[in-house]
């Protein structure tokens, strides 16, 4: 098979590997498409995020759809021609963590395109039968492939506690915000701003469900007094203002990945008892993603911007520097005509 293999930081090098057998539990599913995550510039451009380090050659990509062309042994072979889209991770069952349901803070993680793993930007991938969600014809392959980020929105949300009636600030309206917006205006927020620097990406937050917008660096801030913040900037100035618009007993929910420490304004948090947590991906997420899915509540295809194949992946990973850009996917098609894998 083909897989567009990170060699060094800004060289990617597309390679002849071996299609992976499918162990006890997993599927191998034939990728679809990719969506092109922050995270796979990040390690593109820097060969690192914090304490994330490529220092092997790596395969990119954890937004991913497919179609199961082959089961491991306990898998029932039925399973075999379904489409899926592919939580990316490989949790340790026996942690304490999985055990008591946060899996996506398991020590012992194994997740697509976080070094060593390789990710998905490749034509056959491998992952647990119970990570590998069928998707119904109505979703595309690109909208399946998009739960994942749409799965930290859902995260972001629930962490946030919006419902019916709810206010809301969010920061940053990249890809994470837009879907940000979508999941809480159909958890029933009444009230969504953003802000963001770019005056582009403030029309797309107000196409995507956002009630009011504005430019951080003239925005009154304090005219807000929202029930929960979400920031999807990672920007530390953001963070300070996004706090101090919270009412009194709201919550606060950093989901950008931005600066490894920063100023926060304590006695604010203290003063008005404000909850100050933090989204590490997402556990539990993507039936609740289907269902906005299939419902019409959200929509993902109309957030992609650009369609790369999988040869040019290096200029899908800097399409996030074209002007009007929001989301990139690479759509992957198989180098051979489909083998019959069987069952294994």
């Amino acid at each position: 098979m083909r897989a567009a293999v990170l060699v060094e930081p800004g060289r990617i090098e597309i390679e002849e590997r071996p299609v992976p057998e499918p162990r006890p539990g997993d599927v191998l599913v034939r990728v679809a498409a990719v969506g092109v995550c922050g995270s796979d510039a990040h390690y593109y451009r820097e060969g690192r995020i914090g304490e994330f380090v490529v220092e092997a050659p790596l395969v990119l990509g954890h937004e991913a759809s497919g179609t199961i062309v082959a089961v491991g042994a306990g898998v029932p072979a039925a399973r075999i021609g379904q489409r899926v889209s592919i939580e990316p991770q490989r949790p340790d069952p026996g942690s304490d963590e999985t055990r008591r349901g946060d899996y996506n803070l398991c020590p012992h993680m194994q997740f697509y395109a976080t070094p060593p793993i390789d990710g998905a930007l490749c034509d056959y991938v491998t992952i647990g039968a119970h990570f590998a969600h069928p998707v119904p014809e109505s979703v595309s392959d690109d909208a399946a492939a998009l739960c994942e980020p749409l799965s930290v929105g859902i995260a972001a949300v629930r962490k946030a506690q919006l419902t019916a009636g709810s206010s809301v600030l969010v920061t940053g309206a990249g890809p994470v915000g837009i879907v940000t917006i979508q999941v809480a205006r159909a958890f029933g927020a009444v009230e969504i701003v953003v802000t963001d620097l770019d005056e582009r990406r403030r029309e797309l937050a107000r196409s995507f469900g956002a009630t009011a917008t504005g430019d951080p660096r003239s925005f009154d801030m304090s005219a807000v007094r929202a029930d929960s913040y979400i920031d999807a900037s990672g920007a530390p100035a953001a963070v300070d203002s996004g706090i101090r618009a919270v009412r009194p007993g709201g919550t606060i929910v950093l989901v950008g990945s931005g600066s490894e420490s920063m100023h926060l304004p304590v006695q604010v948090i203290q003063n008005r008892e404000l909850v100050l947590t933090g989204v590490f991906r997402y556990a539990n997420t993507w039936p609740t993603a289907l269902g906005l899915l299939t419902s019409g509540r959200v929509d993902l295809d109309s957030m992609i911007t650009a369609r790369f194949p999988l040869e040019k992946v290096a200029d899908a990973l800097e399409s996030d520097r074209v002007p009007g850009s929001l989301k990139a996917v690479v759509q992957v098609a198989p180098l051979v005509e489909e083998q019959d894998h069987g069952t294994r």
